[in-house]
């Protein structure tokens, strides 16, 4: 019996191990791609998104989300990848870098994964599909490749415009729910 519990506690602390090794990963387009798991914060469904005007292309506004306004990044837009309309798979992974949180407009969420290191390769830059800085790798597992996603250099050029009190004001009162 003993034995039994002491597995188990081995175990446990294997799964501790392994939470360094363990992402998100998500589709854009026809690609795969992953995010450490130390990032996420929670995945919520697509929901009203409130304009925000003077701000980068790829941020799509932000999301009022339990009365916290939270920016939105469209992954497509920052990888240059064709726009399509959202569909009911459209998901907002909500990350948090340095921080500030940041919401993730992806086309869907595959699931939670450990990735063996021996698996991952830097990047081919001959053969690159998207940005160089906002991918620094790429693991091929079998039948699965994924595109392994420098975060802080996603989320970078994703801040909202001054934080001056009147700008948050005007923010808070247009993130109110309706």
């Amino acid at each position: 019996m003993t034995d039994d519990f002491d597995f188990i506690g081995d175990n446990a602390d294997d799964d501790d191990d392994n939470l360094e090794n363990t992402y998100l990963t998500f589709g854009v387009g026809d690609e795969e791609f992953a995010i450490h798991v130390a990032h996420v914060t929670e995945i919520v469904r697509l929901q009203k998104i409130f304009a925000v005007p003077d701000v980068a292309t790829h941020v799509r506004g932000v999301i009022n989300l339990r009365g916290k306004v939270i920016p939105l990044l469209d992954v497509r837009a920052k990888f240059g990848i064709e726009q399509v309309a959202y569909t009911d798979r459209t998901v907002i992974v909500v990350i948090e870098v340095g921080g500030a949180p940041t919401g993730l407009v992806v086309d869907r969420v595959f699931d939670i994964t450990e990735i063996d290191p021996k698996t991952i390769e830097p990047l081919n830059t001959g053969a690159q599909t998207v940005h160089p800085s906002l991918v620094t790798n790429v693991s091929n597992r079998g039948d699965r490749v994924s595109f392994l996603v420098a975060v802080e250099a996603l989320v970078s050029g994703t801040s909202l415009p001054s934080s001056s009190p009147r700008a948050t004001a005007q923010l808070s009162h247009t993130a109110r729910p309706s």
